[in-house]
């Protein structure tokens, strides 16, 4: 853990580059085509990268320097931004669709390499903390990054916009690239071939690890959730104060983000107290827990219950995120990256899906109707697994990183290629 703090900060520095990027990039594509179809076919593409570049990343973190994998994600989107700065105004609509080509996928690709390389950089007994850090991290930089987008947009322009966010992935580049941290585990004579780890997906995707696949599928079906709260809030607020429709926006999201540093504190001393990691179960009713409260956010209480929902699905939310890359992180090095690989395709696809679903049920349906849908969904998904799960006698969630197995693993798998990381 000795310098995984300052990874921390440098992908905080550059989650707050992407959330600005996102919102001052879609602002601007608006303006310069004066089409809604043309900034929604820009983000259509980002998110179609994103779920495309989920298969390819996996096989990347997996033959490839992890380090080396994110510092050039970084380097790509800042080149990029930088790019669409210095172009005359008539070239800039056109590289617009490149750029959200290149985001998209190295955003992803940058995503798999850390998630796959936290057990190598802080040790495996680690990685529930190091995991809270992160999801803490990006908390801070969604909010700073929505915060700011409009005062620097509106304030500097759009070229000052770029020029900040291609310095926060320099910073983020720099600070990778300096740090003396190995991202995957020492490889010997006895490690896996690509041949195998590709049989080895194989065999997962026809049912060995099916818990495993069971919960890459609610993740799925929580980024249809999360995409319904995410179009049907701006008009919720608009309807609560059509004056002042950011106001609720803001108290949201704050709120939402405070909701996850408090789960990450929850997680870690539930780690540190029992000395195991809350697993599959956990997962499921946290996940239940989280839909319910975005469903009652949108009831139309007053605001202080609202906002208590809001935090309290924040936490779930921040609480299942730790604990589903935990879980995930227990597969073996050579394994890693394709889960999250495929985990990252998952949830991209359910989110870009849920965007164009909810954005069409919103033009009949209320805002509570499509989000109780979707998230109703997920807490259907969440309960059938629960019960499964409670119905599997011989199924424990994994403990620490000690303990990477499940019942739900393949059973001939060899122990010897499961590592362990140090920082």
């Amino acid at each position: 853990m000795r310098y995984f703090r300052l990874l921390v900060l440098g992908n905080g520095i550059s989650a707050y580059g992407s959330y600005l990027n996102m919102v001052a990039l879609n602002v601007f594509v608006y303006d310069a085509t004066g089409s809604a179809l043309a900034a929604g076919l820009f983000m259509a593409v980002r998110l179609a990268t994103s779920v495309v570049s989920g298969w390819v990343s996996g096989r990347l973190v997996t033959a490839y320097d992890r380090k080396r994998l994110m510092v050039g994600a970084d380097l790509c989107q800042a080149v990029a931004l930088l790019t669409l700065l210095l172009a005359p105004d008539g070239m800039r609509v056109g590289l617009l669709y490149a750029l959200a080509v290149i985001t998209g996928g190295c955003s992803t690709l940058s995503q798999v390499s850390l998630r796959s390389s936290i057990p190598e950089i802080v040790g495996a007994e680690h990685r529930v903390r190091a995991n809270g850090l992160l999801v803490t991290g990006r908390s801070l930089a969604m909010i700073a990054g929505f915060a700011s987008s409009g005062v620097v947009v509106a304030e500097f322009g759009y070229s000052a916009a770029f020029a900040l966010d291609a310095t926060t992935f320099l910073v983020s580049a720099t600070v990778l690239f300096l740090l003396p941290v190995r991202t995957k585990a020492v490889t010997g004579a006895g490690s896996a071939r690509s041949s195998d780890v590709a049989r080895w997906t194989a065999r997962m995707l026809l049912g060995t690890a099916p818990v495993l696949m069971a919960m890459i599928a609610v993740r799925a079906v929580d980024g249809l959730g999360s995409s319904s709260h995410n179009v049907a809030l701006p008009l919720y607020s608009s309807g609560l104060d059509p004056d002042h429709p950011a106001t609720f926006i803001s108290q949201f999201w704050a709120t939402w983000a405070i909701g996850n540093i408090v789960a990450q504190q929850i997680v870690g001393r539930i780690t540190k107290k029992s000395g195991r990691t809350p697993g599959e179960r956990a997962f499921a009713l946290g996940a239940c827990v989280m839909s319910a409260g975005f469903i009652v956010v949108f009831c139309g209480l007053p605001t202080v219950p609202a906002v208590i929902a809001a935090l309290v699905a924040g936490a779930a939310d921040g609480f299942t995120e730790i604990v589903y890359v935990s879980r995930l992180q227990t597969a073996p090095d050579e394994q890693r990256g394709r889960l999250f690989g495929l985990s990252a395709s998952a949830e991209n696809t359910g989110f870009g899906l849920g965007m164009l679903v909810s954005g069409a049920l919103l033009e009949t349906f209320s805002p509570l109707q499509v989000v109780a849908a979707f998230h109703g969904l997920a807490i259907v998904l969440c309960l059938a697994l629960l019960l499964v799960l409670i119905g599997r006698g011989g199924t424990r969630d994994p403990a620490d990183g000690d303990d990477p197995g499940s019942g739900d693993e393949p059973a001939d798998r060899d122990t010897s290629t499961v590592t362990e990381g140090r920082g």
